[in-house]
């Protein structure tokens, strides 16, 4: 890891100074690992499991093939834009249509409050239950204040936080693979019913919806995209941490889900909103329940806190940009925008008391793989436009011999496979609920009817500055 003291300065900026680059390959690698790992596989596993039986692991293996897919793009388009923008940045350079650019950038922010409403609910159930008895919605909207109000405080996130929570989240599964290979080793549990798919209908449709519910597990890779101007060498680091990243979080995943099959009951995870605890509990490898429960709510609360943070932020740069309303852009006295943090509040209360914890992360896939699908065809786009802003010494004059290096290319079957992909798991052949669709749709309409209402007052703002400024006469 390099010195921080020594960081170069990244891409100048016409509004701003540069971010410094100080974050070097492994920092990048845990911050990946950190951003995958979380409320996902700490919550979800039964409901994986109530989908296909007792092959947990195969819904998660496919889920990692396909996010790898999409994170070929991601890799590529990094090293042509740097920038610390992501998904909304590729496609307004590929596309450039403000308005597809504004509904990629405001379904990004929907699906951070819609995965911290997840969250919530998961918090709220069995893991908080081995302390406190509570109902489960009145847990998660006194979690979701109490996000709110850190948020409010200011406390911004740093890359050593997340690292330190990382290790957090980390060492709880690290548990629950030690209590697997225990089990291995002395012959418990049934390492049999892990290999037994059992559904109601057709075999690969509960995959096919298993892995949807599964992906939400694997999510939280794009997120890095972000951090590409503060790297040393975003162009080289980068697709290695990505996919070591991605790598690292399956093979964990899969490790997890195959120890809680071999471990619990099936109905017994399906039935559970704590179903790691399950594992923990009827484990001959003995570790305190109720330390396990602690972990667990810190893993579901660094999910919810990082998604809060980047949705109501997100929120502010677009008003600053008057991109929406410039009311959600004012900031408050601890220089927080408050008022962005409101409004992604108030959506998220109302998520969780309208959605359970299946429907709310489901409604998170669904508007990332609507997101991931046009990355992947902008990717494509962008190859027909090779003179498309991809220099980096033009754009940054400090990246040395970084710009020199030749970027990551993706093979054209995988951006193409990615996308088909995406859209088939956004489909109604999954399974998923009709209530997840209208979830979305409802979401994305909020922004529309922001952008509208903002494009309306813009230009009446510009009409009667210019009456104001035109010269008058009389006859």
């Amino acid at each position: 890891m390099s010195d921080p003291g020594t960081a170069t300065t990244s891409t100048r900026s016409a509004d701003g100074p540069p971010l410094r680059r100080t974050i070097g390959r492994r920092v990048l690698l845990l911050f990946v690992v950190g951003d995958i790992l979380g409320a996902g596989i700490y919550a979800l596993t039964g409901k994986v499991a109530a989908e296909v039986g007792g092959m947990i692991w195969l819904p998660f293996v496919c889920a990692f093939v396909l996010a790898t897919l999409t994170a070929t793009a991601y890799a590529e388009l990094v090293g042509r834009f740097p920038q610390a923008a992501g998904a909304a940045l590729y496609a307004n350079r590929a596309f450039r249509r403000p308005f597809l650019t504004f509904l990629v950038a405001f379904a990004v922010m929907m699906s951070g409050i819609t995965s911290a409403s997840a969250a919530a609910r998961a918090f709220g159930g069995d893991y908080l239950a081995e302390f406190v008895s509570v109902p489960t919605l009145v847990a998660a909207w006194f979690f979701l204040l109490l996000i709110t109000g850190v948020n409010l405080l200011g406390i911004s996130e740093s890359v050593r936080v997340n690292v330190v929570l990382t290790i957090v989240e980390a060492t709880g599964l690290l548990v629950i693979l030690a209590i697997g290979a225990w089990a291995l080793l002395t012959g418990e549990g049934d390492p049999g019913r892990a290999f037994v798919l059992e559904t109601d209908g057709s075999a690969w449709m509960a995959v096919l919806g298993a892995t949807a519910l599964a992906f939400y597990a694997l999510l939280g890779f794009e997120d890095s995209v972000n951090l590409a101007e503060e790297c040393h060498a975003p162009r080289r680091d980068f697709p290695r941490a990505l996919f070591g990243g991605l790598a690292v979080a399956g093979l964990i995943y899969v490790g997890v889900a195959f120890t809680s099959s071999m471990l619990v009951e099936t109905d017994v995870l399906a039935e559970s909103t704590g179903p790691l605890l399950e594992v923990v509990k009827v484990a001959g490898l003995t570790f305190p329940p109720a330390l396990f429960a602690v972990i667990a709510l810190l893993a579901v609360s660094n999910t919810a806190l990082i998604n809060m943070l980047m949705a109501s932020r997100l929120v502010y740069g677009m008003a600053q940009e008057r991109i929406v309303p410039r009311v959600l852009g004012r900031v408050g006295g601890r220089q927080t925008p408050y008022v962005a943090i409101a409004f992604t509040v108030v959506i998220a209360l109302t998520l969780v008391a309208t959605g359970d914890l299946a429907g709310l992360a489901d409604t998170t896939v669904l508007l990332l793989l609507l997101v991931f699908a046009t990355v992947n065809v902008a990717v494509l786009v962008l190859r027909r436009r090779p003179d498309d802003g991809a220099d980096a010494r033009d754009e940054d004059p400090a990246a040395g011999d970084d710009a020199e290096r030749p970027t990551f290319r993706a093979p054209t079957w995988a951006p193409v496979a990615g996308a088909v992909v995406s859209l088939v798991l956004a489909s109604p052949l999954t399974g998923r609920d009709p209530a997840v669709y209208v979830r979305a749709g409802a979401l994305l309409a909020i922004g529309v009817v922001l952008y509208l209402v903002n494009r309306w007052a813009v230009g009446r703002t510009d009409r009667t500055g210019r009456e104001a400024a035109a010269p008058t006469s009389r006859a």
